[in-house]
């Protein structure tokens, strides 16, 4: 009883911040999802009424939902292996041993991960401007006109995608760089000796010891992705023909545009559930490879 009692003690203060800046807003989403909540109700309680599910049968009737969910979804399936692609090659760089001032590298990689995003995002609007962009202007010296990156839809989405990998790839590059570290050196230096190749080494021996490493990355960066906001918001505006509004970006513009508050926390939850799903889904193949 005194053990616990003291594990009680310790653990008490953490779990009162956890409940009331986080079980306490969600339990209080959750039911604001329920309601009609909006600008009217903000300013008479009266007006306020329980809708049940009445938002989120509403927001799978709306085609514009479903358009955010499929920019999103767009922007998921082919951000994320390309980031993990990037990273594991950035890492794979670091962690050879030809590799020199491997710090100075490793820092500059990883800077943009701790740049302001707002910031990078603005820059990144001028470089790719269609006009006087960088981008362009390199364009046109090797014979190629020039492409209207932001106003074209064919290219808004994979132009926020370029943006997104570059601005994130550093963070997951660490983390596949303690896993290089962490294989043994025996099993490369076994395989050297029976003759097999580089490439043989990396499929055999370095792609299965980082199984784990992987499907944490995946989760982490599928759970980011999905959270797609602050890019399309700097530097499109959902814009051109909604060809980058996200699911975040739309749960925005209905809570703080329309101030339909009830159906943005409907919106947040389904996102949730899709995160959620996704999650669940990369975690059973993860375990499925490791029985096998």
């Amino acid at each position: 009883m005194r053990r616990d009692l003291a594990a009680w003690t310790f653990v008490a203060p953490a779990l009162l911040v956890l409940g009331l800046f986080f079980g306490l807003p969600v339990a209080s989403a959750l039911l604001l999802s329920l309601t009609d909540f909006d600008l009217y109700a903000l300013a008479d309680p009266a007006h306020l009424r329980f809708v049940a599910l009445g938002n989120y049968v509403d927001l799978l009737r709306t085609p514009l939902f479903w358009k955010a969910l499929g920019n999103t979804v767009y922007f998921v399936a082919v951000g994320v292996p390309l980031s993990i692609a990037v990273s594991l090659g950035a890492a794979l760089l670091l962690n050879s041993p030809l590799a020199r001032m491997r710090a100075l590298f490793r820092t500059a990689l990883f800077a943009p991960v701790v740049t302001t995003l707002v910031a990078v995002a603005v820059i990144w609007r001028y470089l790719f401007h269609t006009g006087y962009g960088l981008v362009n202007w390199a364009l046109g010296h090797v014979g190629l006109g020039p492409v209207d990156w932001f106003g074209d839809p064919r290219w808004a989405m994979p132009t926020i995608i370029m943006f997104a990998v570059w601005k994130n790839f550093g963070y997951n590059m660490v983390i596949f760089l303690a896993g290089l570290q962490a294989i043994p050196q025996d099993l490369y230096e076994a395989a050297r000796i029976d003759g097999a190749s580089r490439w043989r080494q990396l499929l055999h021996i370095t792609l299965p010891q980082l199984g784990p490493v992987l499907l944490v990355v995946g989760v982490i960066t599928v759970s980011g992705y999905f959270q797609l906001f602050a890019e399309p918001y700097v530097m499109t505006r959902g814009d051109p023909l909604q060809s980058t509004v996200s699911v975040l970006y739309y749960m925005f513009e209905e809570g703080f545009k329309w101030w339909t508050l009830g159906r943005a926390s409907a919106v947040a939850f389904l996102l949730f559930l899709i995160i959620l799903g996704t999650t669940a889904l990369l975690l059973r193949a993860g375990r499925r490879r490791e029985m096998v």
